[in-house]
């Protein structure tokens, strides 16, 4: 099941408002109708009970009317031409836009469905939105990812609501059956991110993404133990981030070298300061070294690879390079200050 972003208002709060409309307009009527009940007549002949009342009212709005209740005083038959007919009218617009509001509802997610399959194109699929999927998804939109262009896959149904709060498309189901991935139109997918909560279904999906899309889709998977990593990769995996590792060596530095930690943390929390990125070299900056230009080259990336500016091959900017740098991320106003 496809989850589309979170509207403003909901079908079920727009029911939930109309019935409680249609609600108020029935004890509207009962009130009016029972502190005039010595101008009503029924066929018993024995005065209205607050029972009558409900009965009369609702017969009365949704335009039954038995007869067996009728006003008989003038005050009675002018509080039913001016409170009681006018509240029959709007108690019956209130039921046919609940179903107007029902049928569009339908309509519209019917359309919204079809134009996203028809345009969902060169996007990226997280499988898994715990807190490696969030964060990644967080990195995405940094770098300028618009969030139409992803989506997430999840069995957890607070995850699913977490997703399209954001912003997000989402599919309910396990990213390790194919007809869940096809639905997330893996075939047509930039890339997959795989942010299970254990490596048993990291490698599950990977193998699942390669079958599907031949190898055409880059897999970046996390895993927890750097001893599953190899598999991964074996699985289909093109980049395989190991968490605990990753954490371990922070955690090693944070006692040897604090100082780096602030500096890690600074890299990779958006707006603090400087951030890592990455873009084409300019036609002007080919056969120059990356270290005469004024932003800040730490590395190359050519023809898929990593050159480190230490290697040889790193001194002199070839055509087709990527830059990989750091940029300055605080905020404009903090910069112009």
């Amino acid at each position: 099941m496809i989850h589309f972003p979170a509207q403003r208002r909901g079908p079920l709060s727009a029911l939930s408002l109309r019935l409680a409309a249609a609600l108020g307009l029935v004890f509207a009527v009962v009130a009016a109708v029972y502190l005039g009940r010595a101008g009503y007549r029924d066929v018993n002949e024995d005065g209205l009970t607050l029972l009558d009342c409900f009965y009369y009212a609702v017969v009365s709005l949704s335009t039954t009317g038995y007869g067996d209740i009728t006003p008989a005083a003038p005050s009675a038959r002018l509080v039913n031409v001016l409170f009681i007919t006018p509240a029959r009218v709007i108690f019956l617009i209130i039921l046919v836009g609940t179903t107007l509001e029902v049928l569009t509802e339908q309509y519209r997610t019917g359309r919204r469905l079809s134009r996203w399959r028809r345009a969902v194109k060169d996007h990226v699929i997280i499988c898994g939105y715990g807190t490696k999927g969030r964060s990644a998804v967080s990195a995405l939109m940094e770098n300028g990812l618009d969030r139409s262009r992803i989506v997430v896959v999840e069995r957890s149904a607070a995850a699913l609501r977490q997703a399209t709060s954001a912003g997000l498309v989402a599919i309910e189901g396990s990213a390790t059956r194919s007809s869940v991935l096809n639905e997330a139109h893996v075939k047509n997918a930039k890339a997959v991110i795989i942010a299970t909560d254990s490596d048993d279904a990291s490698v599950l999906v990977a193998l699942t993404v390669r079958q599907l899309t031949a190898g055409q889709v880059r897999i970046i998977a996390a895993a927890r133990e750097a001893e599953n990593a190899p598999l991964l990769k074996q699985s289909g995996a093109h980049h395989v981030i190991v968490s605990s590792a990753t954490a371990g060596r922070l955690l090693g530095l944070s006692t040897s070298a604090p100082p780096l930690i602030d500096v890690v943390e600074d890299l990779l929390t958006p707006g603090q300061g400087m951030a890592l990125a990455m873009r084409s070299a300019e036609r002007d900056e080919v056969g120059r070294s990356p270290r005469e230009l004024e932003s800040l080259v730490i590395a190359l990336v050519r023809r898929g690879k990593v050159v480190t500016l230490a290697d040889r091959a790193g001194a002199v900017i070839e055509t087709g390079d990527m830059l990989v740098h750091v940029r300055d991320d605080r905020p404009q106003s903090a910069t112009n200050a």
